[in-house]
């Protein structure tokens, strides 16, 4: 028995000019089913509501107001799920919609609500298909077409395997539309020397929001929580059906790493949006990549931003990123204190914690 996470963008569930592609998605349905036959556990990550909005009210091509994106989802979300819930119930799977954003992810309870009611659902059978409630959000509209919320979704419910669907056959070397010696690279390790070998920057439709780019950095989010990931031609479902078979001939694959993170800590790496920036000395640098330490306020020489306790900051040394962390301070506090000793930093605030960072709420680089 495996468990599957599957991301389908507005390319998969609609041509370019906003019709659906019925026969691609209950192709998908198909393989879906015969995985849940199986024994697997699926889950569904669709994007296509604005699509299926903008194709109701008859608007062409992709508008930049977030008001009219936000209408446009809110005409398109229940139609695009009707779509599912009956190709799903044909194949005699049940369906349940589920819409997340990232606020969901980013506050700790919240995320926890989230993974108890997808394991719920994947133990009664259920297929959950889910989507960024776009109605309500704002910047994640634009964040990358729902790759980052499935690689959150995979760590979400812990599964066996992401698989993001694309337009194409998978990353490639060079763009093939200019480059017809141009090859799928079959499996990527090395994420650092990515982009210097492979093509990642490219869109593939005119109506989503993603491209090759988010769906590699959503590769490596789920790959660091030890979740193997495959890029792959959503339009090819024999190719989908191999993959989530266990097969290696089609598209690319991104190996899991033995990161050894918690779920806390790619949360906080990941899901937690940053707030502000606190400059470091390089003693406190140091002391956060090599001992493993909390940081206390005498090692910071720059508060920026406007944060509260509770929040998540940047931790730079002369601009360059140390860690990530979950901040013991609001900024106007931090500010009054930094560079001092803790004796004095207790004269100065007697409540306030003795580490502006701690190490347990903390992720290195």
């Amino acid at each position: 028995m495996a468990r599957h996470v599957i991301k389908l963008g507005s390319g998969i569930t609609a041509s370019d000019d906003g019709a659906l592609r019925a026969g691609v998605l209950a192709a998908i349905c198909d393989e879906v089913a015969t995985r849940r036959r199986a024994g697997d556990d699926v889950v569904i990550v669709s994007s296509g509501a604005i699509v299926r909005g903008l194709d109701t009210m008859g608007i062409k091509g992709r508008p930049s107001a977030i008001e009219d994106l936000q209408a446009a989802s809110a005409v398109g979300q229940g139609r695009l799920f009707r779509v599912w819930d009956e190709l799903l119930a044909g194949d005699g799977v049940t369906a349940a919609q589920v819409l997340l954003t990232f606020f969901d992810l980013s506050h700790r309870e919240h995320y926890l609500n989230a993974r108890r009611t997808l394991r719920r659902l994947l133990d009664w059978g259920v297929v959950p298909v889910i989507n960024e409630n776009d109605t309500t959000a704002t910047d994640e509209i634009t964040f990358g077409d729902n790759d980052f919320l499935a690689a959150q979704v995979a760590i979400l419910v812990e599964a066996d395997r992401l698989v993001l669907l694309t337009g194409v056959d998978g990353v490639y070397t060079a763009d093939p539309r200019t480059h017809p010696a141009a090859r799928v690279v079959s499996q990527i390790t090395d994420f650092a020397a990515l982009e210097q070998e492979v093509v990642i920057g490219a869109s593939t439709s005119t109506l989503g929001s993603g491209g090759m780019r988010s769906k590699v950095v959503a590769a490596e989010m789920a790959t660091a929580a030890g979740i193997p990931a495959v890029i792959c031609n959503g339009l090819m479902p024999e190719a989908l059906g191999r993959v989530l078979a266990g097969e290696t001939t089609d598209g690319t694959h991104f190996p899991a790493r033995a990161l050894g993170y918690s779920s806390f800590k790619l949360w906080l790496r990941y899901a937690k949006p940053a707030q502000g920036m606190v400059a470091v000395d390089a003693g406190a640098a140091n002391a956060l990549r090599d001992g493993g330490t909390s940081l206390l306020p005498v090692g910071v020489v720059e508060v920026v931003g406007a944060f509260e306790a509770g929040d998540a900051v940047e931790i730079r040394l002369d601009g360059v990123l140390v860690a990530k962390g979950i901040s013991n301070y609001a900024a106007a506090e931090l500010r009054q204190v930094q560079g001092m000793q803790s004796a004095r930093v207790r004269a100065v605030l007697p409540r306030a914690a003795e580490e502006a960072v701690h190490r347990d709420y903390l992720v290195l680089a």
